[in-house]
């Protein structure tokens, strides 16, 4: 007969970490990124019977074990009992009980609102505690709050990244009612980036939320975007998207591009910390007349395609920050919605390229923007 197992409740274990016991969490090592008891040793269930003697070769000291809900603890007790260790518990509840017990967790792990928030994610062996802590630590910036911008910031949020910052001069008008998602009438006249920050706040206050009411120009652009790890062009101007191609093709950091035109949309990443990643100015070595490429406001555009395009960015972006699936690097997605059809083509880096090319020279983005007001 299997000799009984003392089980205690985690604020007992708390109470006798106090007085000197040593608690071991025997989950994982995945798991236990998401966080763990404050002052527990991680060893994984496999482990412990190898392990044990170089954390505690003490058997006279009292050892509780914890995991997730309290079974594999039960078997690492039982393990320590054959090893001679006489002082022995496993924590009821496991983990999950410690974290809705408001129990103090080691720096850097999820807290219970996070672990209930992003449970979807977290059964995801692709994200999972791991991701999830690193999607907390991620910061994207995001060009434009307006039609593309509002779905990607909406969708980033929810994700749980843990800063997103807000670049925009507009203000909210009722014709951007239409498809910027992120604005409702009750702020028309305010600026973009309050009313965004207004709205992702109320989705989910854990985000830090930085906002910049300015319009991206040749003396600003690596300041706004330094530091980041992702950035979206959410703009809706040529000026703006070859500023920032340079900028993020100057400071290598992924930039997640979409555009929209009536039915249609496209979406693509620009990478340049991977080989042979093209730029902006591959797909558009100079920027085209302005009636060749008129905007929403003078072409229309139907309300539901920017959040496609959008929320297609960023998707893109947590594949970024997580390390996931294949990025749209060297490949543009097009989509037409009155066909209901995505299409891939191949987007190479262009070696005669004025912006990335074998032959191209940065000469700084006061040039950058001069192409484009000559244009």
């Amino acid at each position: 007969m299997t000799e009984h197992i003392d089980e205690i409740a985690p604020h007992e274990a708390l109470a006798r970490q106090a007085d000197g016991a040593l608690l071991i969490d025997v989950r994982e090592d995945d798991e236990r990124a998401g966080g763990m008891p404050a002052g527990a040793v991680g060893i994984p269930l496999a482990q412990v019977a190898a392990r044990i003697a170089a954390v505690e070769p003490h058997r006279d000291r009292e050892i509780l074990a914890i995991c997730a809900s309290g079974k594999r603890s039960l078997r690492a007790v039982q393990t320590l009992r054959e090893l001679g260790y006489g002082r022995l518990a496993s924590v009821t509840g496991g983990f999950l009980r410690w974290n809705m017990d408001g129990l103090p967790l080691a720096d850097g792990g999820l807290g219970a609102d996070a672990l209930e928030r992003y449970s979807r994610h977290l059964l995801l062996p692709e994200v999972g505690a791991a991701g999830q802590v690193r999607l907390a630590k991620s910061r994207i910036a995001l060009i434009g709050a307006g039609g593309l911008g509002s779905p990607a910031a909406f969708y980033l949020a929810a994700a749980g990244v843990g800063r997103l910052t807000l670049i925009d001069d507009d203000h909210v008008d009722k014709s951007n009612l239409q498809r910027q998602i992120l604005h409702t009438d009750a702020r028309i006249g305010m600026a973009k980036t309050e009313s965004a920050r207004i709205a992702l706040a109320a989705l989910n206050p854990a985000v830090e939320l930085r906002t910049h009411e300015t319009r991206l120009t040749a003396e600003n652009v690596e300041d706004l975007i330094r530091g980041h790890d992702v950035v979206i062009d959410g703009a809706d101007n040529f000026p703006t998207r070859y500023l920032l191609s340079a900028a993020c093709r100057q400071l290598k950091i992924p930039l997640v591009y979409a555009a929209v035109h009536r039915f249609t949309g496209q979406v693509s990443v620009f990478d340049a910390r991977a080989a042979g990643s093209p730029c902006y100015r591959c797909l558009f070595p100079e920027p085209p007349a302005a009636v060749d490429a008129p905007n929403c406001a003078e072409a229309g555009v139907l309300g539901v395609l920017p959040g496609m395009m959008g929320m297609l960015q960023a998707t893109e972006a947590i594949k970024l920050v997580l390390g996931l699936g294949a990025p749209l690097v060297g490949r543009l997605l097009c989509y037409d919605a009155l066909a209901a059809t995505f299409r891939e083509l191949r987007l190479p880096r262009d070696p005669h390229c004025p912006g990335c090319g074998e032959q191209a020279v940065f000469g700084g983005y006061a040039d950058i923007a001069q192409i484009c007001a000559s244009a």
